[in-house]
């Protein structure tokens, strides 16, 4: 449908679709935009071609509807982000460089949700409590490879949380400096894994 366009009312019982839509055509125009800031409900309504007063029906205002579209987003992430570790098999660091990998290219392909999901003033309007997720599947991963015997034990928590800023220094460098000369990602995220983690470099390939 194109932006503009005059839809015909839901039929009863449809209200939840027309919420997803919404949250749809949110996040497309989040991940175009890669500002919160700057998307208003007006531009949203037109896009899914609706009324702007029926976005109100949904969302109370911006914030409510950014934060119900980032929650969708993540929720998607995490089911994705299982499916990339399960590809990989059993062996704990094949799993864990597969997640790096795999949101090294979400982030390529999602730029703009990336830096509203993590570099927008809405992490501090807000608490994003479904991002908590990420960070106990990402102590979960490193964890298990120290109970393998596959990286020295250690306080699993601090070491992920480097590994995330690690990960999300290299990340955010190559969205917001595209020109900087630098390595390829997947070199600096096996370099994150051997120095960070501790894992063996011949464990890596």
């Amino acid at each position: 449908m194109d932006a503009g366009t005059t839809r015909s009312r839901n039929r009863r019982g449809q209200g939840e679709l027309l919420r997803r839509e919404i949250i749809d055509a949110a996040l497309r125009m989040l991940n175009e935009l890669g500002d919160d800031e700057a998307l208003s409900l007006r531009a949203v309504a037109r896009e899914v071609g609706i009324a702007a007063t029926s976005v109100y029906i949904h969302f109370a205002d911006r914030d409510e509807l950014v934060f119900a579209a980032l929650e969708q987003c993540t929720a998607d992430l995490l089911r994705d982000l299982g499916e990339a570790e399960t590809s990989a098999g059993d062996d704990p660091v094949r799993r864990l460089r597969a997640r790096l990998l795999f949101l090294a290219g979400w982030t390529r392909d999602y730029a703009g949700l990336y830096k509203v999901l993590h570099e927008s003033t809405l992490n501090r309007r807000m608490h994003l409590v479904f991002k908590e997720e990420l960070a106990v599947r990402a102590k979960a991963a490193v964890q298990a490879c120290m109970d393998a015997g596959l990286a020295p034990a250690d306080d699993a928590a601090a070491v992920a949380l480097d590994l995330r800023a690690a990960v999300h220094g290299a990340v955010s460098i190559r969205i917001n400096e595209p020109e900087a000369e630098l390595p390829p990602l997947e070199a600096q995220i096996d370099r994150f894994l051997v120095r960070l983690v501790g894992v063996r470099i011949e464990h890596v390939f």
